[in-house]
């Protein structure tokens, strides 16, 4: 498979990975800071092993810019299902805002340029 597919399906499952090891001790209130640290330092680890293969196998199909701008709309919209299933909340003008500028920040990553 071409790093034209590989890399956004591997940076979509990286962004799920870090999505839960940055916010799903949320829902551990309870947790000591230690505990929730190490939990997602240990989720983390294996976010590593898909975003890192991702851009190495992406960069020369896509540039570095180019790559950045694809892993935060990912991120973005990974997020914005994860806040309504699993932390309960609603999205709101705003979020859908900030993913249409980020969205207008791929069209424009990716328009030709001339050097």
């Amino acid at each position: 498979m071409s790093g034209l597919w590989l890399t956004p399906i591997l940076l979509l499952f990286s962004n799920v990975v870090m999505t839960f090891a940055w916010y799903g001790h949320l829902k551990a209130p309870s947790w000591p800071l230690w505990v929730a640290i190490l939990v997602s330092w240990g989720i983390a680890f294996f976010e590593y092993c898909l975003a890192v293969p991702a851009n190495r196998w992406g960069y020369g199909t896509f540039t570095g810019q180019q790559l950045k701008v694809m892993q935060e709309v990912i991120t973005l919209a990974v997020f914005a299902v994860f806040s309504v299933t699993f932390l309960g909340e609603a999205i709101r003008w705003n979020f859908v805002a900030a993913g249409l500028c980020l969205v207008a920040a791929v069209v424009f990553i990716f328009l030709p340029v001339g050097d």
